[in-house]
């Protein structure tokens, strides 16, 4: 790929076109990459979202590993499997009493149809999805949101409730302190409709201040 590359992109242009300081990251970061997932459900999607809320990746995939082989005849354990799984053995999976509460509730939202069929959820707009999927206890707004970017592949997301959100702009902008939820979401208002790009590369702001490859 040549240095310009990223220029065919229709996200990529408008924020550069909103403003210069973008450029230099988005050299440094590269293209975002697609959604690691984009046929799993909403259901599975905000189920593996909770595990991994609050853990290293490698170990949140472990506990991930061990509770998909209680269902080996499963690609993901369904909603009714799950709610009969004792509580032991979901337990020995290293799950949190808490995380086991909110799956099992998560899965109960799929029964009752508060969360709703893929190819539903894509019929939906972001808000009302968000409004769904909040009702159920431990899923909040970030949960929600990051399904929304990596699974269902919405655009224009900005979880400014994100510390990493927040810290990459405050990183970006040489800012003293990080912006509040309500400033960001002003300052975001040019990157519509392609907050979710932004959002991307505001966590890889991040990723290049901690290697020391920021611009300065």
């Amino acid at each position: 790929m040549t240095t310009m590359a990223w220029l065919g992109e229709p996200a990529i242009q408008h924020l550069c076109r909103s403003d210069d300081d973008w450029r230099p990251v988005i050299r440094l970061a590269g293209p975002r990459p697609p959604p690691s997932a984009p046929q799993r459900s909403p259901y599975e999607a905000l189920a593996r979202a909770v595990i991994y809320q609050q853990l290293h990746g490698r170990a949140a995939a472990a506990i991930t590993a061990r509770l998909l082989a209680l269902y080996p005849r499963q690609r993901f354990p369904q909603p009714a499997a799950l709610l009969a799984t004792p509580t032991e053995m979901l337990r020995s999976c290293g799950l949190s009493a808490r995380k086991i509460e909110t799956l099992r509730g998560i899965a109960e939202g799929r029964l009752a149809g508060i969360i709703t069929t893929r190819a539903k959820a894509l019929r939906c707009d972001d808000e009302a999805l968000i409004a769904q999927w909040t009702q159920l206890r431990g899923v909040g707004r970030w949960t929600a949101e990051m399904v929304l970017m990596d699974t269902l592949a919405r655009p224009d997301i900005m979880p400014v409730g994100d510390f990493g959100v927040r810290e990459g702009w405050r990183l970006l902008k040489r800012l003293p302190t990080q912006p509040t939820p309500a400033a960001l979401l002003e300052s975001a208002r040019p990157w519509q409709p392609y907050r979710s790009t932004a959002a991307w590369y505001l966590w890889r702001v991040v990723d290049l201040s901690r290697a020391g490859a920021l611009p300065g």
